[in-house]
């Protein structure tokens, strides 16, 4: 598979050979990125694409190109929201990993230890334990979903956390954990009711105090904002037709799926979540984190017998052109596609939005391992 998108290689290309041949001028490069994303659009008839480049501590472009909203003549904005689907996930481990720091778990848990009712059958009798670890890393051996449909439309009824709890004995493990990676809606979905458990708060409330406000993410959300879909929340559309036409994707909450892929946030937010990654990697001082927490997450934590995928602690992690270390997430809703990418070596990070799924869309999106939701 693919390690980034082609998008982010082109971002990373160019902004590398201009920055280095006009002393950190990106204008030129930005003026070919703008180019080339206008033309992808129209070339492969998306509703609309929203991109940002962060350099360290500054977000040095954002744009945007194309229709939030088709029918309410709606154009897309650097500031528009979209669903960030599976990249929610990293927020999740950080709030996982806040609780470590805090010394309210640890890595080496059992997941039937910090969930009380956990009842998923482990049928390989010589598997070793389903820990927090496992669970970031998508090691456990887990199924990839609950047992609902919720992935299929038109109509996208995604289950309570009240119905997954209550099918959970229904569902198998798939492998003897440590053995494969099986990337796994479900293990982050646990993973979101650990910090409930665990901290004894709802897993919104605790988003939103304990990262989101200190971040000052003003446009990321653990859910999905209704109140503000088709104006400042995109209108998601579904692939290409054979008919070559895009239909609006229905409203959605992620509901008991929230930890795994219920978020929303915009281009410029997630730039600033990296950032921040950036300047913790940077420093001895705590800022949610603690710095050699954040650099443990970027670690490799699982890789395949194949040595073709590899992951940390919540992040995809990977080697790009140069040998350059990267980490990050990608995400794929009904009606969305994003991803973030950071590359810690450049302290450089890309973001893409699109408001369209599936198809010839993938050339952009071109799919790492987080093809997956």
């Amino acid at each position: 598979m693919k390690k980034n998108l082609l998008i982010i290689i082109l971002f990373s290309f160019s902004i590398s050979t201009f920055a280095q041949e006009e002393s950190k001028d990106y204008s030129d490069a930005i003026k070919i990125i703008e180019a080339w994303l206008d033309a992808q659009k129209d070339y492969e008839k998306l509703p609309g694409i929203t991109a940002s480049i962060v350099s360290d501590q500054e977000l040095i472009w954002s744009g945007a190109f194309g229709m939030a909203n088709i029918e309410g003549g709606i154009k897309a904005d650097p500031k528009t929201l979209c669903s960030i689907c599976s990249i929610s996930k990293l927020f999740t481990s950080v709030a996982i990993m806040k609780l470590y720091d805090e010394g309210k778990l640890r890595l080496d848990d059992n997941i039937q230890d910090v969930l009380p009712w956990y009842n998923l059958e482990q049928q390989y009798k010589g598997s070793g334990p389903i820990t927090i670890r496992t669970l970031l890393s998508h090691s456990s051996g887990l199924p990839s979903e609950n047992t609902f449909s919720h992935w299929n439309g038109p109509i996208y009824n995604f289950p309570t956390k009240e119905e997954i709890k209550a099918e959970l004995a229904s569902q198998q493990t798939l492998y003897p954990a440590s053995t494969y990676f099986q990337y796994s809606n479900l293990a982050l979905t646990l993973l979101g009711y650990v910090v409930e458990e665990v901290s004894g708060e709802n897993f919104e409330d605790y988003i939103k105090i304990n990262i989101l406000s200190k971040l000052e993410l003003d446009n990321t959300r653990p859910t999905m904002p209704e109140s503000l879909h088709g104006t400042e929340l995109a209108i998601g559309y579904s692939p290409l037709s054979r008919e070559g036409k895009r239909k609006e994707v229905g409203f959605f909450q992620a509901n008991g799926v929230q930890a795994a892929a219920g978020f929303s946030s915009n281009v410029e937010d997630l730039g600033k979540f990296a950032s921040w990654q950036f300047r913790l990697r940077d420093t001895t001082i705590a800022e949610i984190l603690n710095p050699a927490t954040l650099k443990n997450m970027h670690n490799v934590h699982w890789t395949n017998s194949d040595w073709k995928v590899t992951w940390g602690l919540g992040f995809h992690v990977w080697k790009g052109e140069g040998g350059n270390k990267w980490v990050g997430h990608s995400g794929h809703c009904p009606g969305y596609m994003t991803s973030l990418a950071l590359n810690l070596k450049e302290k450089m990070a890309y973001t893409v939005m699109i408001n369209g799924g599936g198809g010839k869309s993938w050339k952009i999106y071109k799919g790492d391992a987080c093809h997956y939701q």
